[in-house]
């Protein structure tokens, strides 16, 4: 799979919708499997199955 880049767009409990920049597409995911720091407005790099902050 290639890599993705994700904005968070939501945070509704423990849960995070974010939003693929390059499709438009919204997904439901699990804050768990996201990285700490992950807020409202954080940028993601999702690549091998692991998310990371873009600074």
């Amino acid at each position: 799979m290639e890599p993705r880049t994700y904005k968070v767009t939501k945070i509704d409990g423990d849960y995070a919708h974010l939003l693929n920049v390059d499709t438009g597409e919204d997904l439901l995911m699990a804050r768990a499997l996201l990285p700490d720091e992950t807020d409202e407005g954080t940028m993601l790099h999702w690549e091998n199955f692991i998310y990371t902050v873009i600074e």
